[in-house]
Order: C-alpha cells, then sequence, then structure tokens
C-alpha cells in the first residue's frame, strides 16, 4: 500500500506552483529534536544522490529517476522506529517537508553537487546547494559536504579552500558539519576514490583540520578493511558511509555491525542500499539497520535474518 496518497501529492504540486512562501514556513514550522537520542547514536537515510546526477541502483541506470517513488520509500524509511532522519538537497528536504515527513528528524543539509560525475569538471566539487547559513536559517540540523582530494587535479585546492570557509561558517553559527573525505584519482577518465585503510586514514587527517574550529565537525567515512586503525585516526564524532548497493546484504550488514561496535563510531548514514534494497523491501532494510545502530546486534543474528 502506498505510503503518501495521491491527494497529498497533487498538493504538493500545487503549493511548488502556486505557494512557494508555504516551503520555508513548513520549515519554519517543523517540530525538532535533540541531534543524538539517548543511545548517543544516530541513523540518517541519505538521498543526496540524485543532485549530482547519480541515478543509478545496481544494474539500473535510471532507479532513483522517478521522484514519486523515491519520496515514497523515504517516507517509509522515515517512519520506521530507530531511523533518526534523512539527508538530502534542498529539493527533496522541501518535498519531504511539505508532505509532513520531517517532524521529530533530524534533517541533514547536503551543501555540494557542483563536481557531477562523470563530467571533466568533477574534481571542481563547489558549493552549489545550501551554504552553512541558509541550512542554520532554514531550522535544519546538520550540514554535509563532501571532500575529494586528488593531488594530481589542481581543482582540489578550490575545494579544499571552500571546504575550511564553510566549516568555519557553521562553527560559528554553531551547526554540525559532517564531512565525508575520500583520497580521489583519474583513472580512464573517470574519478575513482581510494577505499585503502590508509587512504582513508589521510583522507580524515586533512578533512579534520580544515576550518578555524573543529568544535562542530563529524566525519563520514566508509567501511573498510583494517577499520580499527582507521578509527584510531581521529578524536571527531565518526559517521559509517553505507556505501554502494550490493546484492549481499548479509555481507554488508555484518560489516557494519563490527565497525559500529567501534570507540568513536556513532552511527550509519546509508541510501541506495536501503532504498533499494535486492528483494525490493524497503521497511525490512531498514529495520536492520535500525537495529545495528540503536541495539547490539551479533553478525549470527543477522545470519539469520531475511533482510
Amino acid at each position: 500500500m502506498p505510503e503518501i496518497s495521491s491527494a497529498a501529492f497533487d498538493r504538493l504540486r500545487d503549493v511548488r506552483a502556486g505557494q512557494p512562501d508555504l516551503v520555508r514556513a513548513t520549515l519554519d514550522a517543523r517540530r525538532r529534536r535533540g541531534l543524538l537520542g539517548d543511545d548517543g547514536k544516530l541513523f540518517i537515510v541519505a538521498a543526496d544522490h540524485p543532485a549530482r546526477g547519480a541515478l543509478a541502483v545496481r544494474g539500473d541506470g535510471s532507479a532513483m529517476a522517478d521522484r514519486y517513488d523515491l519520496l515514497e520509500r523515504l517516507v517509509t524509511a522515515l517512519r520506521r522506529p530507530g531511523v533518526d532522519g534523512v539527508l538530502g538537497t534542498p529539493d527533496v528536504i522541501e518535498d519531504l517537508a511539505l508532505l509532513g515527513a520531517l517532524d521529530g528528524k533530524v534533517v541533514v543539509g547536503s551543501m555540494n553537487r557542483g563536481g557531477l560525475r562523470g563530467a571533466t569538471f568533477e574534481m571542481d566539487d563547489r558549493y552549489t546547494a545550501y551554504s552553512a547559513s541558509s541550512i542554520a536559517d532554514a531550522g535544519l540540523d546538520f550540514a554535509k559536504l563532501l571532500v575529494r582530494i586528488n593531488l594530481a587535479d589542481a581543482a582540489t585546492a578550490r575545494t579544499l579552500e571552500a571546504t575550511a570557509r564553510a566549516v568555519t561558517e557553521a562553527a560559528a553559527r554553531r551547526l554540525p558539519i559532517m564531512l565525508e573525505p575520500f583520497v580521489s584519482a583519474w583513472r580512464d577518465d573517470a574519478i575513482v576514490n581510494d577505499l585503502s585503510a590508509d587512504a582513508v586514514i589521510t583522507s580524515m587527517a586533512i578533512a579534520a583540520g580544515l576550518g578555524e574550529s573543529s568544535a562542530y565537525s563529524w566525519l563520514k567515512v566508509p567501511v573498510v578493511d583494517d577499520m580499527e586503525r582507521v578509527m584510531a585516526a581521529t578524536t571527531l564524532p565518526t559517521l559509517l558511509l553505507g556505501g554502494d548497493p550490493s546484492s549481499r546484504p548479509l555481507e554488508t550488514y555484518a560489516k557494519w555491525a563490527d565497525a559500529l561496535a567501534l570507540p568513536g563510531v556513532r552511527g550509519l548514514v546509508v541510501g541506495r542500499t536501503l532504498l533499494y534494497p535486492p528483494d525490493g523491501d524497503v521497511a525490512a532494510a531498514v529495520d536492520v539497520a535500525a537495529g545495528l545502530v540503536h541495539t547490539t546486534v551479533s553478525t549470527t543474528t543477522l545470519e539469520g535474518s531475511n533482510a
């Protein structure tokens, strides 16, 4: 049964066409919550991929192209127990606000989508969505940015400088800001992220030092081999990146469970892996991940899951 009625979608379109001021009014009226729950953990569903033109999930190149289907999946996820919030660009966040899906949720504004996937200018990852100030002014709870470090591409210098300014601005507004760093390289005319432990550690060290204060800085890092050594590289609160969708969800969940048990790991940020699971059951996939974040779930328990 659909999570969103056709009447709700009708209203969404009518508001966007005829009452745009209602978008901000709806955000201003949103019921907010504290950043962390009683267990000090955070589980965020990510939906900022479309703005980079990244619409593919596994073998389907346009899986995320249907905005109504994406919103259905997001609302399904946000209604599940243990889901703390959502990450998105303004278009997605505002759609969800108008659909009444953001009350009591942590809302994370995605800042940068300028370095479009596959473009010749992909490393010029300038900030084309939210700014730290606009996130704070809209009453959102968290900022997020991607910072890819390519030592062979001069655009990295501009990205690092812009990121430092964004971190400084966020700290001045007392706004938590999530930095997602990678060491990246051009390979066959495409950007590839280095997922070795040494590269992840290097990217974390660079990202943690950006800006005039790290007081409000968080890290968002991939789950890689030797995560104990990775997490020993920072004192900043860290969230795990779910990564690209896998056809072996149980294996993915087991890796998340092991990494979530490490000191300094505060939770999980996952998008396509849960929104587009192989069996199509969004609620079941989200429930497993929520259980990993907010309760102690062993890998033995996961092996018996149908997720």
